[in-house]
Order: C-alpha cells, then structure tokens, then sequence
C-alpha cells in the first residue's frame, strides 16, 4: 500500500499540470498463457476497476490480494482513472506480471507528449 502511495504522487508531481500529454493509454500484454487489458486516464478523478480471471489468493506466502491494495493506493494520490482485466491465465505469476506490464504499457502510452494538445487534453467548457 506505501508503495502505491509513493508511486502515485510521484507520476501526479512528475505530470505537473498534465498539459500536453496524451491522457490516454492501453495495452493488451500477454505472459506465456496469461492475457491481461488495461486502460488509463490520467484526466484526474481516481477509479479502479480490477478484475482478475485467476483465483489463485497466495504465491507462496505472499497474499496476492495485496497487489489490488497497491493499484487503490496508486491511483489514489497518481488521480488516475485504471481499468485492469486479466482475461486468462492461471499461472499467478504470469497473471500478475502480464498485469503490471500492461499497465507500464499502457501509462507511457497516456503520459507521452502530443504535439497537437496545447493545454489539458479535455472537453470540459467546450460542450
């Protein structure tokens, strides 16, 4: 849980004012058997949506259920709207990794300069 919090407001300080990104990213990432999705919005209103096809709860000693603890804690102070889906797989290991490769993925994708974006990349006060 530290770990998301420290992890969240560095990518929230490191984005300033988040004008001129791309706001938006995704990935499909794939881990031997394993398929997660995910997709990111770095507008500012933190959400998770978390949702992993393998069961397994432990690797080894370790409570897997505590990962979904540090993507709250992530998106929380990063103001970040994530949505994960780890489609198959049942090999935790490759569940897990093909889920924080994605995201890795999917945030260079959002947090990439566009050269057409002049401010914040967003449509309130336009509509």
């Amino acid at each position: 849980e530290d770990v998301g919090l420290v992890l969240g407001q560095a990518l929230d300080q490191a984005l300033g004012d988040r004008k001129g990104i791309t706001r938006y990213g995704s990935c499909l990432a794939p881990m031997d058997e394993a398929l997660s999705r995910v997709a990111v919005d770095l507008g500012g209103r933190p959400y998770l949506v978390f949702e992993m096809a393998t069961r397994k709860r432990k690797f080894r000693d370790f409570d897997l259920w505590l990962l979904k603890h540090f993507f709250e804690s992530f998106v929380q102070q990063g103001r970040l709207n994530l949505h994960v889906a780890q489609l198959y797989g049942d090999d935790a290991h490759h569940a897990y990794e093909s889920v924080f490769k994605g995201v890795a993925r999917a945030l260079r994708s959002a947090c990439a300069i566009d050269p057409r974006e002049k401010g914040v990349p967003s449509s309130k006060g336009t509509l």
